[in-house]
Parts: structure tokens; sequence; C-alpha cells
């Protein structure tokens, strides 16, 4: 695998030679062929990582042919996607969408968030799909670099930190939460701690970044004690919930970032037979059917899940008809307020 000079455009011959295998079985590998052993497989895939040849594949794929398929990279934390009302919501979305468009789902989860960017490749080397969707994006976020680099069609239900020149469609998280939390003052809270999902998650940097913006322009010190992180999962907010209660001085509002995850805070306010709203008002987000039939019902931001997931399908599909250009759009979010904050 050595004598060989890697050039700015590269094609199949070159990368059988650095492989040190034929060009018909390069062409099998990349259409993931039964037939080839793991073994060649890795040295092939090996040799077009190192020669950067996925961006070739990719235009010989959109060229040659369509799969008419979509697809949707969940995200890594998979135990959640099926109880969480949120995912079923945007999904429901893109499969209006997408069917209307005659394009299939192929839905990708993942256990672990370092598996993402190999289903993608997969996705791609199989000539798979026409584009993807990504439901999640992360700071530094590898799987939106290597899309954005290979110029395949794909859109992120979120937004990117680092790149302003990428397909996505979103909520105004600062906002959102801004607005929850100057909610949660008007009503009389001057305690206001923050449930929130992972932090290397964009959607929780912002809704952060919205949650601090409220307390400094009225004047609230804020308390790091009052901010913990954790999945966005009922579990997780009952602990987030027993430690903010553990605090010498315990938060008279609670806003979380997810209406699973609020269920879980609830349940460790009742354990404290504490009486929400009266002790502590909570507000949440997704505006989803958890929310409206949780006792009391809880006050959440409505994010559109179901909007998200159509606004995700018809800005891909437009990207994978012409080509060309970017789209970003931000969706509408709505204070739904409820018995648990008045």
């Amino acid at each position: 695998m050595e004598g060989i000079t890697i050039k700015k455009s590269v094609n199949i011959k070159d990368v059988a030679q650095y492989a040190g295998v034929s060009p018909s079985t390069v062409s099998r590998v990349i259409s993931n062929d039964e037939r080839i052993t793991d073994a060649t497989k890795k040295k092939v895939l090996e040799a077009m990582d190192i020669l950067g040849y996925y961006p070739n594949v990719i235009a010989r794929s959109l060229a040659n042919r369509k799969s008419n398929a979509i697809g949707l990279i969940m995200p890594a934390f998979s135990d959640i996607l099926f109880i969480n009302p949120f995912f079923p919501e945007a999904l429901r979305g893109i499969s209006m969408v997408a069917s209307n468009n005659s394009y299939d789902i192929l839905m990708s989860t993942n256990s672990k968030h370092s598996e993402e960017l190999e289903v993608i490749k997969n996705f791609i080397r199989g000539k798979r799909v026409d584009g993807i969707i990504l439901m999640s994006s992360r700071v530094n976020d590898e799987s939106i670099k290597f899309l954005r680099e290979s110029k395949f069609p794909f859109v992120v239900v979120g937004s990117s930190l680092e790149y302003d020149d990428i397909n996505c469609v979103d909520n105004d998280n600062e906002k959102a939460a801004y607005d929850m939390t100057k909610h949660l003052i008007e009503v009389g809270c001057k305690d206001i701690a923050l449930v929130a999902g992972n932090l290397d998650l964009v959607v929780t940097i912002n809704r952060l970044s919205g949650y601090k913006k409220a307390l400094l322009e009225n004047n609230i010190n804020l308390n790091n004690d009052y901010i913990i992180a954790g999945e966005f999962l009922e579990e997780s907010g009952y602990i987030a919930g027993k430690k903010l209660l553990s605090l010498d001085k315990i938060p008279d509002g609670i806003i979380v970032t997810d209406d699973l995850m609020a269920l879980g805070v609830i349940k460790a306010i009742k354990e404290r037979n504490l009486r929400i709203p009266k002790d502590i008002r909570v507000g949440s987000f997704n505006n989803s059917i958890l929310a409206k039939f949780a006792v009391p019902t809880i006050t959440s931001i409505d994010v559109n899940a179901v909007k998200l997931g159509k606004s995700a399908v018809d800005i891909l599909i437009n990207a994978i008809d012409k080509g060309e250009g970017f789209d970003s759009l931000i969706v509408d979010h709505n204070l739904v307020v409820r018995d648990s904050t008045t």
C-alpha cells in the first residue's frame, strides 16, 4: 500500500491500487456487496478515507440514480425515542411530506454518538439514500462537518454553532427559554432553576443562554447550583428534582427543557409533600400530551414538532433537486400556560 501519490482528484483505480485490490472489488465495497469479506471491506474503506474519495462517490451516486429514500439519523440516546412524544410528533411531520413526495424513510438509531458518523458513511457508500436528516446537533458535530464537506444533501433539525451555511430548521430556543423564564418571574418566582439536556447539545446551550438573559434583565442573581444537566428521561428529571430539593435554599420555580423530564421533577416535588404551583412552579418544553394530561397540567413551550419535521423534509427535497445553496428556517414557538405555574 505504498508508492502512490495522493492527488486532488481520486478515482476507483487509485483506491484499488492503494488497497491492493481490483477496481471491481472497490465497486462492490461501495455498493455494500455481501460477498466481500469484512477484512477486504475494512481495507478498502480505510483507503477511501485516506484518499478522500467520498465526495466523488457521492457525486456518482447523485448523477447515476436516485434511491427515493431519506436517511433519518435519530439521536444517540435511542432509549428515549419511543417514549418521548417529541420524536414521534416530528416523525409524523417527516412522514407526511416524504410520502407526498414518494420518498421512503430509512431510520437509524444508535446507542452511542460515536456510531452516528459510520452509519452516515454506510448510507452514502451503499447509495441507500438521496439525502439525510439529522435529528439533533452537538458542539463540533462530526456528522455535520462530514456531510458539509462531502456536499451531500442534508438538513439538521436544530442548528450549528460552527456553520451558518447549512440547511437547518429550528426554533429560536434562546427566545423560548427567555419567554419561559420571564413567565415564571412575572408570576412571582425569584429563585428559578433550570433542568436541561446534555451540555454538548446545541439546543441546551441556546436554552441556557435564554434563561441567563432573562435572569440578568430582571436583576436576579444566577445560582449555578440551580442548573442541572441530564438526559431527556423521566428518571433524569427525578434525580435532578431531588438534587434541587436537597439544597439549603430550594427554588420556587423550575424550568425543565422537556416534558418527560418534567414528570420526574414533579414526582420528586410531590414526594417532599410540596405543592405545585403554590410552593414551586414548574414550566417545561414541547407541549406534548404528557404536559396536557399531567397532574397538575404543565405549562409548556409548544415547539411545533410536526412543523419542524415537515419543514425539514421540504428543505431536504429542495436540496436534493437543486443541489445549490442552503436554507435556514425558524419555526415559531408558543407558551401554553397551565396549572403548574398559575
